[in-house]
């Protein structure tokens, strides 16, 4: 059945607990006679409790009730409770004139009354409403900041955090390495030459060779497969070089190639191809085999 506003706020102030005990009274005796009454306060009971799920129960210490009868003035010898005498009811007036007036006020009266029961209910429903979301998010806010002041059954749950030990590393394949003695005669090394298969990246280590005076060494590949030899670059004047010039070439070429070292001058050959004499040459040999496949 349809209820009015009236109704629907009753339901919703005795899901609260916020009537006095004539409307209480009232709301009980509807839920007695009327299940559909009773399914409009389980409606509003099961949307009130949404709110009040996080809030626990607290019980107030001895100090907290002692602190509030002396502040209701209670703390002393209470006085019996003596009601005050009802009123004399007013002679009714006869004429037609007053009663007409006075029907109208009577008439105007119920309606403020009315009206005024009715915003005071809604009004104490959103009060009851703010105060719960009010002590949902201090409570939210404590979890966040001061969980040791939240009773032990609100308190959040803390998170064990496993570490896990990172496996252990995987033996490194070995790669293919090349290496290349550049030099004039089998008993005078100038240079050593190295080269990483996998990456194609070469280092050259100074061994006997002299820095001549406004002169650079220059390091060249020299293949069938190609037309000229290329200049690999300019060793410098430190006791190793490293460089990535073979990248451009294929593994088969970069193994099998002879290179050459000439002196050029200083900054290397202006021209590009070989203008110096050709100092020391060698070839690569494999000293770590190729990994299995």
């Amino acid at each position: 059945m349809a209820y009015s506003e009236d109704h629907i706020a009753l339901a919703a102030e005795y899901v609260l607990g916020t009537l006095d005990a004539d409307e209480r009274a009232q709301a009980d005796a509807m839920m007695a006679v009327d299940k559909d009454f009773v399914a409009l306060v389980d409606a509003w009971s099961r949307k009130l409790d949404v709110l009040n799920q996080m809030v626990g129960p607290v019980e107030p210490g001895p100090e907290v009730w002692e602190r509030i009868r002396v502040a209701a003035g209670l703390s002393g010898v209470q006085q019996a409770l003596v009601l005050p005498a009802m009123p004399e009811p007013a002679v009714v007036a006869t004429d037609s004139t007053e009663q007409g007036s006075s029907a109208g006020s009577s008439s105007d009266s119920s309606n403020v009354i009315a009206f005024s029961r009715k915003a005071s209910r809604w009004r104490n429903i959103a009060t009851g409403m703010t105060a719960i979301a009010a002590a949902l998010v201090a409570m939210i806010g404590l979890q966040a900041t001061r969980p040791d002041l939240l009773p032990e059954g609100l308190r959040p749950k803390t998170q064990q955090v496993a570490q896990l030990r990172p496996p252990a590393p995987l033996p490194s394949v070995a790669q293919a390495q090349y290496v290349a003695l550049l030099q004039t005669d089998a008993t005078s090394p100038a240079f050593i030459l190295t080269v990483d298969a996998a990456t194609k990246n070469f280092t050259v280590r100074k061994v006997g060779a002299t820095q001549q005076p406004g002169k650079d060494y220059e390091l060249w590949i020299v293949s069938d497969k190609l037309q000229a030899p290329r200049s690999l670059g300019v060793i410098g004047s430190h006791d190793f070089t490293t460089a990535a010039a073979l990248a451009a070439y294929d593994p088969a070429m970069v193994s099998q190639a002879t290179y050459a070292v000439t002196v050029e001058p200083e900054g290397g050959s202006p021209t590009g191809s070989a203008t110096g004499p050709i100092v020391f040459t060698g070839k690569l040999i494999e000293t770590v085999p190729p990994p299995a496949r």
